[in-house]
């Protein structure tokens, strides 16, 4: 049996306290499962727009996605998850990766470092928050046991190396970021880049006792009968791609409701993603298309 279909909503945009409820409000009507906050400079900050994002709502569970692990120092970041869980009632789902865009860490006056040494950074966050919030005598103390659930977005080889050995939900982008930019400007992969990299998380995790959920980030969502026409400002950006190979981009959906619904079962055989999120201006047009997934 495929594992159900959960669907998140990436919040981008701040708003006053008011405005931010109802926008939660809104989401968990609409029947989205998981609140989710990035960690980008001119964003909300995550974890107090997460423990108001609860506040506001009762059933969907809240995350960061993802935070940049170069932002955060592993002590400080256990205390704020550790309360953050609390808060929300044991609704966290802490999501991390290793960050993209150089020139936040510039504009917060913090090391970019190598590849290598931003993976070292992460894995040494993800060790350290095991072993502070799985302790005892660490306070403040987190609901869920034995740990918040772990989200990891990856896409190298490393990564996904430690992403197996590590998440209990393993994220892809669908997407790589372009060499030599410092703004975090990224470049869609095709659907046969994603099989290798889908391909070879699950050999690095072919000894798991428990299979992770996969998650993939949608892009672009339009509902309509004209998508070629829907796609032309993503084309304008990736004008070495055709329409139709826009089209078949694992991180597009585009289409009569009807043809995004199929789309999104074609994801969940192929490569497994039973967990979607779609970024807030699309969390409207998408909704019908969720509804229409559920229980299938």
């Amino acid at each position: 049996m495929p594992r159900p279909f959960r669907f998140g909503v990436n919040l981008l945009s701040a708003a006053p306290a008011a405005e931010w409820r109802a926008k939660c409000r809104r989401a968990e009507e609409l029947g989205y499962d998981v609140l989710l906050v990035p960690d980008h400079l001119g964003m909300p900050a995550p974890f107090p727009a997460l423990v108001a994002a609860a506040e506001a709502t009762q059933r969907p569970r809240v995350g960061t996605f993802v935070l940049n692990a170069g932002f955060w120092n592993p002590a400080l970041l256990a205390r704020e998850v550790a309360t953050t869980d609390a808060l929300t009632g044991g609704r966290l789902e802490l999501g991390l990766g290793t960050g993209y865009v150089r020139a936040e860490h510039e504009t917060a006056g913090l090391p970019w470092g190598s590849p290598g040494e931003r993976v070292n950074h992460l894995l040494r966050t993800v060790e350290e928050l095991n072993r502070l919030l799985g302790s005892d005598d660490h306070l403040p103390r987190p609901v869920q046991r034995p740990r918040v659930p772990l989200l990891i977005g990856a896409g190298g080889d490393r990564m996904l190396r430690l992403t197996a050995e590590h998440a209990d939900i393993a994220a892809f982008t669908g997407a790589r970021a372009v060499p030599g930019s410092t703004t975090g400007e990224l470049l869609p992969v095709t659907a046969e880049e994603l099989d290798e990299r889908v391909a070879l998380y699950r050999r690095l995790a072919a000894d798991r006792a428990e299979p992770a959920e996969l998650n993939l980030l949608i892009q672009q969502v339009a509902v309509t009968e004209d998508p070629e026409g829907a796609l032309r400002p993503l084309l304008s950006h990736v004008p070495q791609l055709s329409p139709e190979e826009a089209l078949r981009l694992p991180i597009v959906l585009a289409g009569t409701e009807e043809e995004i619904v199929e789309r999104v079962l074609a994801l969940r055989e192929r490569y497994g993603f039973s967990y979607l999120t779609v970024l807030e201006p699309a969390m409207e047009a998408f909704a019908p298309v969720m509804a229409a997934l559920r229980g299938r």
